[in-house]
C-alpha cells in the first residue's frame, strides 16, 4: 500500500480519534457502577443459593472485561485528553482488572509497533512458532509450545498467570514510574481484597470473586487470541512488514452478536483499533462503517472463531495457520536426516521464553 494511500485511510478515520468526555464518563457510570451493584448482589445472593450468586458472578465477569476496555483506552491515551486523568482511571481500573497500568502500556505499545512481524515477537504477544522454528526445535522447546498452546493451559492456566504471576512483577530495566506504579497496584488490590475479606470474610470473598476473575481472564485471552490468529492472518518478515498491512490484514473484525459487542468495548473492530489506536473503543463502530477499505478486513463470528483452536503454527511458504497434524511428515523427515555436521555449533537463531 503507497504512502499516499495509507495517508487518505488515515484521514478517513482521523474525525473518530480523540476521546469525547462526555461519552468517557457515560461509559464509566454505565461500567462501573453496574460492576459494583452485580458483585453485591451476588454476595446477598449466597445465602439463598451459590448457583443464583455465581449467575450475578458470571455476568460481572463481562463487566470486568468492560472495565479493561477502559483501563486499555487510557494506557492508549484515547479515553481523556488529560494524560494525568488517563492515568488515574487507568490505575484504578487496572487494580480491579489486576493490570499494572505503567507496565503493560508499554507493553502493549510494543505489541502495535511489531504486531505480525516475524522478526521481533516476544513483547505483548501469544506465543507463535512458524513451521521452520517447530521442526527445528528440540524435543524439549517443542514440548513447551504444545504446553503453552493447549487450550486448556491457555485459557485455563493462563489467567492464573497472567494476574498472579506475569502482571505481578516488574520487568528487568523497568524505569522507576514503572516499578513504583506496579508496586502501587500491587499494594492496593491486597489492601481491597484485605478490607473485603474483612467484611463479609475470606471464603464468600472467594466464591465470588474467583470466578469474575477467573472467566473475565480467560475471554480476555481468547478475545486477543483469536483477533490476531485466523486462517488467512498476515505475519512477515521485518524486509517485508508493513504496519497498515499488519494492522488490517493482521487483526480481525470479530463480529459479535450486540450485546457481546457492548460488553467488550467493541473491541472486535480490532483492525481499526490497530490502524489507528487513538480512536476510544465507543467510537471504533463509527469508523468501521464509514471507511470502506476498512470493511474489507477478515471477518470472524462467533461460530467461525472456534476453528482458531486448531491453529498451532504460522507456515511462512503457504502464509498460513496449520496444526501439529499437518507437519508430522516434516519431523519425521527430520529425524531420520543424515547429521553432516558431528559438531554442531550452538544456535541463538530463535527465542522460546514465553512471554
Amino acid at each position: 500500500m503507497s504512502k499516499q494511500k495509507i495517508a487518505e485511510l488515515r484521514k478517513k478515520v482521523a474525525p473518530y480519534e480523540g476521546p469525547e468526555i462526555k461519552a468517557s464518563i457515560r461509559q464509566m457510570i454505565n461500567t462501573f457502577l453496574p460492576f459494583i451493584l452485580l458483585w453485591f448482589a451476588a454476595y446477598q445472593s449466597l445465602s439463598i443459593s451459590y448457583w443464583l450468586s455465581l449467575v450475578f458472578a458470571i455476568i460481572a465477569s463481562g463487566f470486568v472485561i468492560r472495565i479493561f476496555i477502559i483501563f486499555h483506552d487510557c494506557c492508549h491515551q484515547s479515553f481523556f485528553k488529560g494524560k494525568k486523568a488517563n492515568k488515574i482511571v487507568g490505575t484504578i481500573s487496572g487494580i480491579i482488572t489486576m493490570f499494572p497500568y505503567e507496565k503493560w502500556k508499554r507493553s502493549h505499545s510494543i505489541h502495535h509497533a511489531t504486531s505480525s512481524n516475524l522478526d521481533k515477537r516476544g513483547e505483548g504477544d501469544i506465543w507463535i512458532m512458524t513451521v521452520e522454528e517447530y521442526v527445528e526445535a528440540s524435543f524439549w522447546g517443542r514440548l513447551a509450545y504444545r504446553f503453552y498452546r493447549n487450550p486448556l493451559v491457555m485459557f485455563g492456566l493462563g489467567p492464573i498467570y497472567l494476574f498472579f504471576v506475569e502482571n505481578r512483577i516488574n520487568r528487568r530495566g523497568a524505569k522507576r514510574k514503572e516499578r513504583f506504579n506496579t508496586y502501587l497496584t500491587n499494594a492496593s488490590i491486597v489492601a481491597l481484597y484485605a478490607l473485603l475479606c474483612w467484611l463479609i470474610g475470606w471464603q464468600a470473598f472467594l466464591l465470588i470473586q474467583a470466578p469474575i476473575l477467573f472467566i473475565a481472564g480467560s475471554l480476555g485471552i481468547w478475545l486477543f487470541y483469536v483477533q490476531h490468529q485466523f486462517e488467512d492472518s498476515y505475519f512477515e518478515n521485518e524486509s517485508e512488514w508493513d504496519y497498515v498491512k499488519a494492522a488490517v490484514d493482521g487483526s480481525s473484525y470479530y463480529k459479535l452478536p450486540k450485546i457481546l459487542q457492548w460488553v467488550t468495548g467493541n473491541i472486535g473492530y480490532h483492525h481499526v483499533h490497530h490502524l489507528v489506536p487513538r480512536v476510544p473503543n465507543y467510537n471504533l463502530e463509527k469508523a468501521h462503517e464509514s471507511t470502506p477499505p476498512l470493511q474489507k478486513a477478515t471477518t470472524i463470528t462467533l461460530g467461525t472463531s472456534l476453528q482458531s483452536l486448531r491453529f498451532r503454527l504460522f507456515d511462512q511458504e503457504n502464509k498460513q495457520f496449520v496444526n501439529f497434524k499437518e507437519i508430522k511428515h516434516l519431523l519425521q523427515q527430520q529425524k531420520v536426516k543424515p547429521n553432516t555436521n558431528p559438531k554442531p555449533k550452538p544456535s541463538n537463531k530463535y527465542s522460546f521464553q514465553e512471554k
